[in-house]
């Protein structure tokens, strides 16, 4: 969300940034709309005045024993025009706060000028690629090893679920269970079981609505099932202030998200990687405006570090602002290599939102000792996706035999185990 009188005070610039995110000028309207709502509060507050003016004069006029109905015949005609007036003034404001919901966060100067995902700016790669000779993807691996099951699920669900099995399943917990207890024991980050279900003003706050609706599972009681856990995370500050000497606040999850993937037709229909039900562990920070940055570089690392330990191969790009998200102020995703594709594919998105979601949330911030509060900046990121984890795994570890080697961090979750083998 941004804030109307930054707008008023710099709309050429509001507008440079909004053409970087390929978007057009939106300033002017936007402070037509807000000089509108202006004029109708400075009318109302005359019109207050006078009202209290004419009943101060009423009773004035009573106790001089005069006729005092002209006066209350004005006082009822302000209160009908007071009336008329407060509509029309909260219809102006609803209209400023729907245009400027569905305007997306401004890019920082970091953020690379582009049109897509073709544009993105590789920062870095860690780890050799692994090439394996007529390298199988995840898919078929996994019905190798008699453990995922496709078939089952879109008998019961339909097209993108998956059903694992065994040790496959056992293997995927592991998975999640690694990365949680590392960012807790070692990151610093505080677990939360959140619900799973949220309202309408969660997923406003952190920017899914009202833009993003069809990318979301609604229920029957108006819930929305969570598409990341970042939803809930970040919602636990809505509408607190918080003490900035306590900041930055560090929260961690592993939790099922749900997904419509709403034009995503005829992209990854096969196996695991789109999907609309699947595990991530999720990072959020809430920091002072001042920690925004140095956090959101700690983030990202944390994220990598889970791909260290995993031993899998990945390179972290700057996404452009053709190809940034929605309440993003600038992302880096880290790629992993997949062998079975050949390349590299998304596994987390750690981006910072700037005090973006927190306008729209009402989540501040204050110093010690002082008065004035600022809105708190939050962070999100995968710490990291579940599935995609375990495509990585299995594609990485792949043995000509059909089987697959557990990476050695993973063995203390799997009993020890070493080596996932096809049934006989």
């Amino acid at each position: 969300m941004h804030d109307i009188r930054a707008i008023r005070e710099a709309p050429e610039e509001f507008d440079r940034e909004l053409a970087r995110r390929r978007l057009p000028a939106r300033a002017a309207g936007l402070i037509a709309i807000d000089e509108r709502r202006r004029a109708l509060l400075t009318e109302l507050q005359s019109l207050q005045a006078r009202r209290n003016e004419a009943s101060r004069q009423i009773g004035q006029v009573k106790r001089k024993g005069g006729d005092a109905q002209p006066l209350m015949d004005e006082v009822s005609a302000i209160k009908d025009d007071m009336a008329r007036l407060e509509d029309d003034e909260r219809s102006a404001a609803q209209d400023l706060n729907d245009a400027l919901a569905g305007i997306p966060n401004l890019a920082l100067a970091t953020v690379p000028d582009g049109e897509n995902e073709a544009d993105n700016v590789e920062l870095r790669r860690v780890g050799e690629p692994v090439i394996v000779g007529a390298a199988k993807e995840h898919f078929d691996i996994g019905e190798g090893l008699g453990e995922m099951d496709f078939a089952t699920a879109g008998k019961l669900s339909g097209a993108r679920f998956v059903l694992l099995r065994g040790k496959l399943a056992r293997l995927s917990r592991a998975i999640g269970q690694f990365m949680l207890d590392l960012h807790i024991t070692e990151h610093g980050y505080t677990e939360v079981a959140p619900p799973l279900m949220v309202r309408d003003e969660a997923v406003f706050g952190t920017g899914q609505l009202p833009k993003f609706a069809e990318d979301l599972f609604r229920t029957t009681t108006d819930h929305w099932l969570i598409p990341t856990a970042e939803v809930p995370l970040t919602n636990q500050v809505a509408g607190e202030i918080l003490e900035a000497e306590d900041l930055p606040l560090r929260y961690t999850a592993l939790t099922p998200c749900f997904r419509s993937e709403a034009g995503s037709a005829g992209r990854d229909t096969r196996g695991m990687i789109r999907q609309h039900q699947f595990d991530k562990v999720e990072m959020v920070s809430i920091t002072t405006p001042e920690q925004s940055a140095e956090e959101h570089a700690r983030m990202v690392g944390c994220a990598e570090a889970v791909l260290q330990r995993l031993g899998l191969a990945y390179r972290v790009v700057n996404l452009c602002t053709g190809d940034l998200g929605f309440a993003a102020q600038v992302t880096h995703d880290i790629e992993v290599w997949l062998p079975g594709q050949g390349t590299y594919r998304e596994i987390s998105s750690c981006s910072d939102c700037g005090p973006f979601q927190a306008r729209r949330m009402n989540a501040r911030c204050r110093a010690k000792g002082e008065k004035a509060t600022r809105f708190v900046h939050t962070l999100n990121g995968s710490g990291v996706a579940v599935g995609r984890a375990l495509v990585a795994v299995l594609e990485t570890y792949q043995r000509a035999d059909g089987s697959v080697e557990i990476p050695a961090v993973l063995r203390p979750y799997m009993a020890g185990q070493e080596v996932l083998v096809p049934h006989a």
